[in-house]
């Protein structure tokens, strides 16, 4: 028992020591990042219950609304401008979108809002993980991409937290706590992060060849295509946990909004102190039996909310959706750098965003119109899509073990 004890508590603090010797760049990214799930933790919880209990709009719209949070197809243009730029921009952009959700009303003032945060944020999340690929070495890839979402997770649970306090006093301001925080994340790029393009790709090389938009790159490489389907129908899922499980609790009296941002506070906590451990555990098993094994763990967070709204099944499935993400979060995401030319690593990175984007806006709007329809249908097509998504994955994950 102490020998485990021992490995486990050197698995947990290798994320501090990976993102310390980490180069500087890298740790800008992942600190982008967690300023990033601080901003979506604030925000996010609280959006539905904002949107039907002050907003007044039908819970079968809400998830319609928060489709508008997604957009953009240009997350390919830091290959040709660079990275330090449209981090400035793209985190400049989201922080004033926020601050402006804080200052409107009324729910076309609202979706135009989130449809140019959307813009912004298309580029954020997958540039920050090409600065991460652009400077870390091939062999510790996925160790980095690890602590990047130790990073996230850190995020996801300081901000709940945050999001709660300031719930306590109006729903409302979660929206300026969300703005700030990326604000401030706009000032670490414009002091810390130098450019990180490789200097054998200039502005304007191979423009014939090269899109800055993100679907060329789906449609070129049919490996990534084959990738990003069953993710995205994971992810697309999995955001139905996130945008109805705050709706389900509340309409079965299980918690409060406060109560809402502690139990995400506490799926950040599990990030937090489990990911390292589980990628170290897991870095001789096989990338194709991470998958299946992630995409049961997630089949059974929705069989728990099937069974009930009751706290001890909202607690367990919180749990098992971490443990999944934990799973295979990395692993597909040292794939994508893997399949990337190295003149198109942010395309790639950016075509893979295309998830969030898809998790982001069918996500929530198919999720809450089956929820309108039937509290127990969401969790029963979870059951069934995270299986059959899981299996399709564990396909792809097989044919690059072979190569």
């Amino acid at each position: 028992m102490a020998r485990f004890l021992a490995r486990f508590f050197k698995s947990f603090v290798s994320a501090i020591t990976t993102f310390t010797r980490a180069p500087g760049a890298a740790r800008v990214g992942m600190v982008l990042f967690f300023v990033a799930a601080v901003g979506d933790g604030i925000l996010m919880p609280f959006f539905a219950l904002w949107a039907h209990k002050v907003a007044g709009i039908p819970i079968a719209f809400i998830g319609l609304l928060l489709g508008c949070y997604a957009g953009g197809d240009v997350g390919g243009i830091a290959d040709r401008v660079g990275r330090r730029p449209v981090l400035l921009v793209s985190t400049c952009g989201v922080g004033c979108g926020f601050v402006l959700l804080y200052m409107v009303h009324g729910a076309f003032a609202v979706a135009a809002s989130l449809i140019v945060i959307g813009v912004f944020e298309s580029v954020l999340h997958p540039t920050a993980s090409t600065v991460i690929a652009d400077v870390v070495p091939a062999e510790t890839r996925r160790e980095h991409f690890a602590a990047r979402r130790v990073m996230s997770s850190a995020g996801s649970m300081a901000g709940p937290a945050l999001g709660a306090l300031l719930a306590l006093h109006s729903l409302g301001l979660v929206f300026l706590g969300a703005g700030l925080t990326l604000l401030i994340g706009a000032l670490v790029v414009a002091t810390c992060l130098a450019e990180t393009r490789p200097p054998d790709a200039p502005p304007g090389e191979d423009d014939d060849e090269e899109s800055p938009l993100v679907l060329t790159a789906v449609f070129r490489d049919s490996r990534l295509a084959g990738l990003i389907v069953p993710v995205a129908l994971i992810e697309i899922v999995a955001s139905w946990i996130a945008s109805i499980t705050p709706l389900y609790a509340d309409s079965a009296g299980a918690l409060t909004a406060s109560g809402v941002g502690l139990l995400f506070t506490y799926a950040g906590a599990l990030g937090v102190v489990l990911q390292m451990p589980i990628t170290h555990a897991t870095e001789r098993m096989k990338g194709s039996r991470i998958v299946l094994v992630s995409g049961a763990v997630q089949a059974a967070a929705f069989a728990c909310l099937f069974v009930s709204p009751a706290l001890p099944s909202l607690v367990a499935a919180i749990t098992m959706l971490a443990l999944a993400q934990m799973l295979s979060g990395p692993l597909v995401q040292t794939i994508v750098t893997e399949l990337a030319p190295r003149t198109a690593q942010a395309t790639y990175q950016a075509a893979f965003g295309v998830v969030n984007d898809l998790k982001d806006a069918a996500g929530p709007a198919i999720g809450t119109w089956l929820f309108a329809l039937a509290a127990a249908l969401p969790w029963a097509a979870g059951v069934v899509v995270s299986i059959a998504a899981s299996l399709g994955l564990v396909a792809v994950a097989r044919r690059h073990e072979m190569k």
